[in-house]
């Protein structure tokens, strides 16, 4: 089975994907908890916070007791591993964790690497691997044009032509900053539950932020995915990263919902360099 890492800022992602026939858990494996839909192949799942001075071995302690807690032995599961960083002490931890305990191919989502998907940017080399994995995710189930909005530590809007083309995007800050810096900022304001309120015209200080961020973050979301389509034309527009529960049912525009995007894209990656390599 393929261990898919995606490693952002605040979370890191963990997915288990059967590569092939043959290739489920062993039947000890207890069944993960009920999710969201999940992408083909998708077994099992983890999600964790971040943390950029875990050692190669830690990581792989790590991936170790996930794994044990589902009932399944790391040796005896893991048959490929792949991975898709936005933190560059964490991109070198995890490839020599794959060195060091794994045996089996590893794949980096980084400049060189074979994506599929021509990339339109002036400089390639600066888009996020994360983009790219989304974006490839998306283009697979949706096709094109679509928009992919990650609604992450920071709120990245992704195009993809017609042709499956990765054309450029937006970056904002994300909800979580914003709210940061309004509450480092002023100080009779105190941190909220990210929740929606009962009225867009909040009744108390609480529903007031809770309004101005979530309904906030909305209206950004349907404008900027409006401005792209005067560009792209009618567009499938993709929701992900870990707010875009609490946002898209807010939305006018995103049409689906896909919380493990990233790990979709990762997987079709790393089967593009393994086969073109076996090949």
């Amino acid at each position: 089975m393929l261990l898919a890492i995606d490693v952002g800022n605040t979370e890191t992602v963990i997915g288990l994907f059967s590569l092939g026939p043959g290739d489920d858990p062993p039947v000890d494996a207890r069944p993960a908890p009920p999710v969201p839909p999940e992408p083909a192949g998708l077994s099992h799942h983890w999600r964790l916070s971040t943390v950029d001075d875990r050692t190669e071995d830690e990581h792989a302690l790590l991936v170790s007791e996930l794994l044990d807690l589902d009932g399944m032995d790391v040796g005896r599961v893991v048959s490929g591993i792949a991975v898709t960083s936005s933190v560059p002490r964490v991109t070198s931890a995890l490839r020599r964790m794959a060195s060091r305990w794994f045996d089996v191919p590893c794949v980096v989502l980084e400049p060189g690497v074979r994506s599929g998907m021509p990339i339109l940017y002036d400089n390639p080399k600066e888009v996020g691997p994360d983009r790219i994995a989304n974006a490839i995710g998306a283009y697979d189930l949706y096709g094109g044009p679509c928009i992919v909005v990650d609604l992450g530590t920071a709120t990245t809007f992704d195009a993809i032509s017609a042709q499956g083309e990765y054309l450029g995007g937006a970056i904002a800050p994300g909800i979580s900053i914003s709210m940061d810096a309004l509450f480092h900022h002023a100080a009779a304001l105190r941190r909220v539950e990210l929740v929606e309120p009962r009225n867009v015209i909040g009744k108390s200080t609480v529903e007031s932020i809770q309004s101005g961020a979530l309904y906030g973050y909305a209206a950004q979301v349907d404008g900027m995915c409006k401005r792209f389509m005067d560009e792209l034309g009618r567009s499938a527009v993709v929701a992900t990263g870990g707010l875009a529960e609490v946002v898209a049912p807010l939305s006018e525009t995103i049409e689906h919902r896909e919380p493990w995007l990233t790990l979709h894209g990762l997987r079709l990656v790393y089967e593009r360099n393994v086969k073109a390599a076996a090949g």
